[in-house]
């Protein structure tokens, strides 16, 4: 479908200065379901939606825990996730073992960047087909990164990758300047309308197919967290509060008025004198 001369590996460059390989692994994200990201002053969380690929399996996983300070959410082939992840796990229990200290999220994403930027640069190999939402807690407060199979990193206030992310990232556009001073409970219910706006027309949020990543203090709703606000992941009948929060698509968009009629289209009574 795409096939031209210049795609035949990932050293190519065409005379457009483009490496094919490389964009058709930003496409394998664009296939994936929707994961979006967000934070706060005091938190950062993650919402994704899961599919299933049929009504006799389960649903996918969408979300990794990689340390108490650290989580993720995937968009592309969960088996490349899967294999990124675990050298998240890695280099994250390297730092406690030697220095015996949490990894600085910043830290953890550049090398997964650097690791992916290989698989772009060096015969025989092929890019990494899977994007990452990364949510990171250190002194400095709540973080949030995307890492791109490209090998680049960005740090957010909001964003998301996925099937149609754009639509997400309106919604997060028009409202991210309100994040900052959110509590939990409405960052969440932000996140839940943006993924909301990546559906198709037919399908709605549930319990089945949402997945919510939180890092940062308990919640009203939560119990047993832990004072430092570990990740922790909800699913099933523990978002159920935040679905019922929602507000229905119908009423979100203010209604339609007709513009006051100006000069010229005032009607002029004349009056005999």
């Amino acid at each position: 479908m795409f096939r031209n001369t210049y795609d035949s590996d990932n050293t190519v460059f065409s005379p457009q200065g483009r490496l094919h390989q490389v964009e058709y692994a930003l496409e394998a994200v664009k296939q994936g379901s929707a994961a979006v990201g967000l934070r706060s002053k005091t938190h950062a969380i993650l919402l994704a939606l899961k599919r299933s690929t049929g009504e006799l399996a389960s649903y996918q996983q969408k979300m990794y825990r990689i340390d108490d300070h650290v989580g993720i959410a995937i968009a592309g082939l969960t088996s490349d996730a899967r294999v990124l992840s675990n050298f998240m796990r890695q280099q994250a229990m390297a730092e406690r073992m030697i220095y015996n200290r949490p990894i600085p999220a910043n830290r953890l994403v550049s090398s997964i960047a650097d690791k992916a930027q290989v698989n772009t640069q060096e015969y025989g190999r092929r890019p990494y087909g899977v994007g990452f939402l990364v949510i990171g807690l250190d002194k400095t407060g709540p973080h949030l990164y995307e890492f791109s199979p490209s090998g680049n990193s960005y740090e957010y206030f909001a964003t998301s990758i996925g099937a149609r992310s754009q639509s997400a990232k309106t919604y997060l556009e028009k409202h991210y300047e309100g994040f900052a001073d959110c509590s939990l409970e409405e960052l969440i219910t932000h996140g839940l309308h943006a993924l909301r706006e990546t559906l198709q027309q037919d399908k709605e949020l549930s319990i089945k197919n949402t997945s919510i990543g939180i890092l940062g203090p308990a919640g009203a709703h939560e119990t047993g967290v832990p004072a430092q606000g570990s990740f922790r992941i909800l699913e099933d009948e523990k978002i159920d509060v935040y679905l019922q929060s929602m507000v229905p698509k119908e009423l979100e968009a203010p209604p339609i008025t007709a513009p006051p009629p100006t000069a010229g289209d005032v009607d002029i009574q004349m009056t005999d004198n």
